[in-house]
């Protein structure tokens, strides 16, 4: 009788290598009925990016401004409710936002230490 070896849940029963180390290649792919051919889209080859809403906060950055994003949570003890504010530093490559804009923003490569938002539109203009 022999012992059975013990592998990490990362390992592949069958090649015994790491998940990580499979080949894109060797992903399953969708293939269409009628034409027998791989149905390869655009969201197959990237993941679906986070979309953000929020208030520009500050635009005096060349080509960078700082959103902010409200919410408000109930406090699991006192259930009192606090608003907690989460910044993104975001790219705006035309400089066309200015402070008190309402803003939707699109996760995206890191562009710098901080920036890793690009701004999509802009939703409603300052007054």
């Amino acid at each position: 009788m022999t012992p059975k070896t013990m592998t990490p849940k990362t390992m592949t029963p069958k090649t015994m290598t790491p998940k990580s180390m499979t080949p894109k290649s060797m992903t399953p792919k969708s293939i269409t009925p009628e034409t027998g051919t791989e149905d390869v889209s655009a969201t197959d080859e990237r993941r679906d990016r986070k979309v953000r809403e929020g208030t520009v906060v500050s635009s005096k950055m060349d080509k960078t401004v700082v959103v902010a994003q409200k919410r408000r949570v109930q406090h699991p003890l006192y259930k009192r409710y606090i608003t907690l504010t989460k910044r993104y530093y975001v790219h705006d490559d035309k400089n066309e936002c200015g402070v008190g804009d309402f803003v939707r923003i699109m996760e995206t490569r890191p562009m710098s230490k901080l920036k890793r938002w690009r701004l999509l539109e802009i939703i409603e203009q300052a007054r």
